[in-house]
């Protein structure tokens, strides 16, 4: 750019969306951010190519505030706009967003498109905003958008992550040619909602069908079984994807299959897969392999597993074996891995959970007493606890 204006040439609205294109990968934010005071300079910030760009380079480096701001300020826009900025609430996890957007776009009477309602499921996905969804899902058969086989994909996934399985498996009968992307999406999102048997079967069917799978589609077997405690399918669904299908394992494949030996108590088998490929394997494998161990009160081969670990590490593996050095009282060792957190691990954002009550998420994260009914949370949580170790004594003789 600088050499052309050198030349004495002037950029127009197709050089600048090509020069924006270049800084939509992790990391180019900042020249973004230098493009866009160029742009402003030479008044191309109103071009709606031009600003649609500079809305996905904010999105794509994690600046929904700019990249909204941007949307904000377009005099005019068209359903590129609007479906750029919805595609970045989308990929940034903000579905309520996402969906507030796509309304005010349906209400101003936009050409939706198939990709508007692709990236708003998506969203319904991460929010598990099963109102929303409901509320898309109609639009698009309104509109007879239902006839798109990436849409009917998209509420496959979307409603699996809502945990609407009945819906998730009628949209899925509604296919009458699925293809891989719809076997896989409907595997996984029975394996995510604790129906491993069905996903498994499934996952069988589509192989009669001669349909070849890919790693997304094992990846979602080996979950099921692992979440099933199938140890021998677990290991003929792997063996099969590295063998017959010449498939090399992703760190999640590998994360799995040693989930699932350990949940079997299968621990060694488990710490001898972990370390013959140990730079294959990843930090969660190492995780689900220190869990294991803790589950089944194995200290010995936890510490062995934490001769792996690499800086900077998760702290949840210290954790662990914090937990594990205080069922045996060994009080110095868990200080001494409270300071190995201090030392070696970043401090990160908490994970959360949530519940969806009247449109309404609750979320919540570990040892949360920020929610205004907190009080009463709690003592409902130590009602149930007190009621199943009744139970739990009344059965246990």
């Amino acid at each position: 750019m600088a050499g052309m204006e050198l030349e004495g040439f002037k950029g127009d609205e197709f050089t600048f969306s090509s020069l924006l294109s270049s800084c939509k990968y992790k990391g180019s934010g900042e020249l973004g951010k230098q493009l866009h005071g160029l742009l402003i300079k030479q008044s191309f910030d109103l071009d709606i190519l031009v600003a649609s760009s500079l809305i996905d380079v904010y999105a794509k480096n994690d600046n929904l505030y700019d990249a909204r701001k941007v949307f904000d300020e377009m005099p005019t826009r068209n359903s590129v706009s609007w479906t750029t900025m919805i595609v970045g609430y989308g990929q940034q996890e903000y579905g309520k967003e996402a969906v507030k957007l796509f309304r005010r776009m349906f209400g101003k009477d936009y050409c939706l498109d198939e990709l508007t309602f692709a990236s708003v499921l998506s969203s319904c996905g991460f929010t598990s905003g099963a109102s929303e969804l409901m509320q898309v899902h109609s639009c698009l058969i309104k509109l007879g958008f239902e006839a798109f086989l990436s849409i009917n994909n998209g509420l496959i996934y979307a409603y699996s992550k809502c945990g609407i399985v009945a819906a998730a498996l009628q949209c899925f009968r509604l296919i009458a040619e699925p293809d891989l992307v719809t076997w896989t999406s409907i595997i996984c999102g029975l394996a995510f909602c604790g129906l491993e048997k069905d996903a498994v079967k499934l996952f069988d069917k589509m192989l009669s069908y001669g349909i070849r799978p890919d790693k997304i589609a094992f990846l979602g077997v080996l979950s099921a079984c692992s979440h099933g405690g199938f140890v021998s399918m677990g290991l003929h669904y792997f063996n099969l994807m590295t063998n017959q299908y010449q498939l090399v394992p992703d760190p999640e494949h590998l994360t799995c299959l040693i989930d699932l030996l350990g949940r079997a108590g299968s621990l060694d088998q488990a710490f001898d897969l972990l370390k013959s490929m140990r730079k294959e394997a990843g930090p969660d494998a190492l995780t689900a392999f220190i869990r294991a161990c803790r589950t089944h009160g194995n200290l010995k081969l936890a510490k062995r597993a934490m001769e792996f670990i690499s800086e900077p590490d998760e702290p949840v593996n210290y954790s662990l074996v914090s937990n594990m050095y205080a069922s045996e009282g060994r009080w110095s060792d868990v200080a001494r891995m409270h300071k190995l957190i201090n030392d070696r691990c970043e401090q990160k954002t908490p994970g959360l959970s949530w519940v969806e009550i009247a449109g309404y998420n609750h979320l919540f994260k570990s040892g949360d007493r920020s929610h205004p009914q907190s009080s009463d949370l709690y003592a409902m949580l130590g009602l149930l606890l007190n009621t199943m170790k009744e139970d739990y004594k009344s059965t246990a003789f």
